[in-house]
């Protein structure tokens, strides 16, 4: 019994987590860049990086540190 309750968490934990990844619209790349200093390059490259997650290759995303 205890078998089965795990062989089944252990299905449905791996059929419930994918490989699909959601890219950002273009209304989240504009309100994300408005807060940047150039606004206009920061639209094109998170374009580009989302294009290229479309596609299938892989990107570096980088980490901004939090600001109190």
């Amino acid at each position: 019994m205890k078998f089965l309750i795990n062989l089944s968490m252990f299905l449905l934990a791996f059929f419930s987590f994918s490989n699909k990844s959601f890219s950002l619209t273009d209304y989240q790349i504009k309100k994300f860049c408005k807060k940047e200093r150039s606004v206009l390059s920061c639209i094109e490259n998170l374009q580009k990086k989302r294009s290229d997650l479309q596609k299938g290759k892989f990107i570096e995303i980088p980490v901004k540190p939090y600001k109190r």
